[in-house]
């Protein structure tokens, strides 16, 4: 009877031990103890909440499949460059994240600022660190000028879509303009010579460079529009909290990745401006990134602002598919203020842990450096800084990180 009771005893602590498991494992942080608050902030930042792509209505042309397949050709084209060996995708490697892991971009020489995934970038109002372009289409055509970046001009990619792509072309956007006068380098850049020969042409010359110039954009654009990010760990886990799957969700992600996110969307604060399922808000915000060393701080903001109203192929302008009551974003934006030096647009961080460096001129390393400069909140080199110090810990500060890689699987 001894042995009798000492067993039941056992077996009827073994029974305890194990259900009192089963109860811990449900009770683990991230899996049932999410407050309703976290838990609207988790389905924000959900994947399954992206809405579908909206139409552009500056570009008639965004989601014609015809019109992606020749963006497509002409994004990997390194013919359009003045050496013919740089295309879009040299800076925009499909490898890595369509940008190229460097503190600034190379194309014929090396700008001033790093290349931005253009994974989901259709989704932004604003192009480039500083908005200085209003579409996806506008956008593609700034660096095909860029001394820097492709070195042509527009006659000369006029002139390559004639002799290389005619029949694609015209099939989507109709006849192509006679160009047996247009000279084969000219164009409103930098360069003296080919400035002067473009204002050697007639007023209809110039319209229907530009028009063609502008459609290469559109189908650039028509092909960037399918880059879209696709599920992460982090995706499956929010899936799993709120369908309350709590074996799934105890599965997706451990202790301190679920940590890093009760911070994320938390005391760190981080989702103030990286929010939404791309994590980024597409405005613009002076998070006090210092300047490169040995140049003077990027005024951000303040200058694109300035630069897209100026932008002949912007919304309300001439080559622009959009009805003037289309173009809210460029018609009331904010113009001046002090507020503007300074700012740039928050990258998406979905795939972020791939993208080292970081900040617009790739002025940090690595991420733990980033999470070190939010927590301490240093003045601004330019303009005013919205940060506040944190005080986040080392610990917290890893935990951070920790999550981040889970929103950066490819």
């Amino acid at each position: 009877m001894t042995r009798v009771r000492i067993a039941g005893l056992a077996v009827g602590a073994l029974l305890l031990a194990a259900a009192t498991l089963i109860a811990l494992s449900f009770q683990r942080p991230g899996v049932v103890d999410w407050s309703p608050e976290e838990i609207a902030a988790i389905r924000s930042l959900w994947i399954g909440s992206l809405e579908p792509l909206a139409p552009d209505p500056s570009n008639a042309y965004a989601d014609d499949p015809a019109a992606a397949a020749l963006g497509q050709a002409l994004f990997f084209d390194t013919r359009l460059s003045a050496n013919g060996k740089v295309a879009c995708a040299t800076c925009h490697l499909p490898d890595r994240s369509f940008q190229d892991g460097l503190p600034l971009a190379r194309g014929i020489g090396q700008t001033d600022r790093r290349t931005m995934t253009v994974i989901g970038a259709a989704y932004s109002p604003w192009l480039f660190w500083d908005g200085r372009k209003d579409s996806l289409w506008s956008q593609a055509l700034g660096p095909l000028e860029s001394a820097v970046e492709h070195g042509g001009d527009r006659a000369f990619y006029v002139h390559l879509i004639a002799t290389n792509y005619s029949a694609d072309y015209e099939a989507i956007f109709g006849p192509l303009p006679e160009l047996a006068l247009v000279p084969l380098h000219a164009g409103p850049v930098a360069d003296a010579k080919l400035s002067e020969a473009w204002a050697g042409l007639t007023a209809t010359d110039q319209d229907a460079i530009n028009r063609v110039f502008a459609n290469m954009g559109k189908a650039i654009a028509a092909y960037e529009r399918l880059l879209l990010p696709g599920p992460t760990r982090f995706d499956r886990y929010a899936e799993a909290v709120l369908t309350n799957d709590a074996t799934a969700a105890a599965s997706l992600l451990n202790a301190d990745e679920v940590a890093g996110l009760r911070l994320f969307v938390g005391q760190a604060e981080c989702i103030k401006c990286h929010n939404g399922p791309l994590f980024t808000n597409n405005d613009f915000h002076n998070t006090g990134v210092p300047a490169v060393v040995g140049q003077a701080p990027d005024p951000g903001r303040a200058n694109g602002v300035a630069q897209v109203v100026a932008d002949p192929f912007n919304c309300l302008g001439n080559y622009s598919d959009a009805e003037e009551t289309a173009c809210a974003e460029l018609k009331y934006m904010v113009t001046d203020g002090p507020e503007l030096a300074g700012q740039f647009r928050p990258p998406s961080l979905r795939g972020v842990a791939e993208r080292a460096p970081y900040m617009h001129a790739g002025q940090m390393a690595d991420l733990e450096t980033v999470l070190e400069h939010y927590t301490a909140a240093p003045p601004a080199a330019i303009g005013l800084s919205e940060l506040e110090p944190l005080g986040l810990t080392t610990i917290q500060q890893g935990q951070l990180i920790a999550f981040l890689r889970t929103v950066s699987e490819p």
